[in-house]
């Protein structure tokens, strides 16, 4: 399946951090299908169920380390039994609502761990490009309704957010310290940063995930609570997400060009920013049934009631497009989950067919792309006020 876009990650040595996950899982499919050699790095699986066990991950890897990234020995010795041509750096304590319980390991894990991969890569000392995957809420969160920019500060209010502007700024530090740019010649390292939204998809088992708090409720026959029905995120299924982390990479591999080696937003297009309970609603339509409730409380740990993100350099430096609706997201990720409650045996069969659906879907748009949709103009409608404390989105 190596098409024109990725058919430069065919054959090559790619190391995966957080495989067990549930946007780890989906890219070491992916890139199993396009021909790499892939060795994953991770804690145990976070959830039980989860994506990387149901899907048969493990049958895919060259090599499977159950480790922590900040266990620099164990780290340091698989990164150079890999000799990685990439390197996408995924593992991450990933919850917001769980930063606020787990504030210590949250920084620990997503600052120092960020850090302790970037050593390993200090300690490789042989040419590779690397993806490290941060947030949309690396972002200091203004509440403002247009999309948030590369250059715009990061840090924001809850130890999720401040953890993941804080691993941005490590990335930062080492690519000038360690990797400039403008000398690639003498190390050849290259180093750059993705920020996408907020991911939904089949797989997902993640505590107190939007997706899985709609399925749960509909297991149950119970009505889907929601903290905040009116916050609004940048929704995108897991593979537009991942075809992001995949464009770049491949470019990193083809070309020398130091702005490469820098962060990028990889979110849906204008349009696609829609409230929680529009998301559910789009959910519970294409699923046939259930119902949803405002369960909204002022004494909530605060989460951002808006969030967009700008991808006008994605589109025009990187060349790389969304390709599907929040709506066709949805279509999607509800088929998953149907799939997985009934025939549960073919649901390698249909991640299967979901990426090559979409990879499809990709060549096509690249293609045939002519000037890319601009996201300057703001879109999104202002929230309503009542609204401040939204629901847990990770």
């Amino acid at each position: 399946m190596a098409h024109s876009v990725f058919q430069n990650l065919a054959g090559k040595n790619i190391f995966v951090t957080g495989h067990t996950g549930f946007k780890g899982s989906w890219l070491c499919q992916w890139l199993s299908k396009l021909g790499a050699n892939v060795t994953g790095y991770a804690l145990a699986p976070p959830t039980d169920p989860n994506n990387f066990t149901i899907s048969n991950v493990r049958e895919l890897l060259v090599d499977h380390h159950e480790a922590d990234i900040r266990d620099q020995a164990k780290l340091h010795k698989a990164i150079r039994d890999a000799s990685p041509d990439v390197v996408f750096h995924l593992a991450a304590q990933s919850v917001v609502r769980k930063s606020y319980e787990t504030p210590l390991q949250t920084f620990d894990v997503n600052v120092m761990g960020t850090a302790s991969v970037l050593e390993a890569l200090r300690d490789l000392n042989h040419p590779c490009a690397a993806v490290i995957v941060t947030s949309d809420k690396c972002y200091e969160n203004r509440e403002q309704t247009w999309g948030y920019r590369e250059c715009d500060a990061f840090g924001d209010q809850d130890p999720y957010g401040g953890s993941k502007g804080a691993a941005e700024i490590v990335v930062r530090s080492y690519r000038h310290s360690f990797f400039p740019p403008e000398r690639l010649a003498e190390h050849g390292v290259k180093i750059a940063s993705a920020r996408a939204g907020n991911v939904i998809g089949g797989g997902d088992f993640t505590k107190d995930a939007l997706i899985v708090d709609i399925v749960n409720a509909l297991r149950s026959n119970k009505p889907v609570e929601l903290r905040c029905p009116g916050a609004f995120r940048p929704w995108q299924h897991v593979l537009q997400a991942l075809s992001g982390y995949l464009t770049l990479a491949s470019r990193l591999l083809t070309t020398d060009d130091p702005a490469l080696c820098s962060g990028w937003n990889i979110g849906p297009s204008p349009g696609n920013e829609i409230p929680v309970r529009d998301m559910v609603d789009l959910f519970l339509r294409e699923w046939g049934s259930g119902s949803w409730v405002d369960v909204a409380n002022q004494t909530n740990p605060h989460e951002a009631n808006i969030l967009r993100l700008a991808i006008d350099k994605a589109l025009w430096q990187l060349k790389w497009k969304p390709c599907w609706s929040v709506e066709e997201s949805v279509r999607q990720t509800a088929k998953w989950y149907r799939c997985y409650l009934n025939t549960p045996q073919e649901i390698s069969e249909l991640n299967s067919e979901q990426i090559i659906d979409y990879q499809s879907t990709f060549e096509r748009m690249i293609v045939g792309a002519g000037t890319p949709v601009t996201t300057s103009t703001p879109t999104l409608p202002i929230p309503e006020t009542k609204t401040s404390n939204p629901i847990s989105i990770v």
